[in-house]
């Protein structure tokens, strides 16, 4: 499986971005799809997970502001981002799992300015 990423960008404070993750390889055998970020100088952290069957999971800090979808006819995931703060920032990273094997995605920078 191969997952690119792409949407970041610079946006000011309270702006929305929508980010992509384009999977090619063994989609039908990918059991969930997720979004991580990494901040400068902090470990990388969960955001949200979408399954197969388009049941979402959202960590607490996003607090209603981001949103997962899916379009299989595109192979994509997105991650719409609303509101964004400066604490946003950070790489965004696409992970996809088949079983207990994790694929990664190269990461596409936001930066949020104030």
């Amino acid at each position: 499986v191969q997952l690119q990423a792409s949407g970041g960008g610079l946006v000011q404070a309270g702006g929305s971005l929508r980010l992509s993750c384009v999977a090619s390889g063994r989609i039908s055998a990918i059991n969930a799809m997720e979004w991580y970020r990494q901040a400068p100088g902090k470990q990388r952290e969960w955001v949200t997970l979408i399954t197969r069957s388009g049941t979402t999971y959202y960590a607490d800090f996003v607090e209603g502001r981001f949103s997962i979808s899916e379009n299989n006819a595109k192979n994509t995931v997105y991650l719409q981002m609303n509101s964004l703060q400066p604490e946003d920032t950070a790489v965004y990273y696409c992970k996809a799992m088949i079983g207990a094997i994790v694929y990664w995605g190269q990461g596409t920078l936001v930066t949020v300015s104030s």
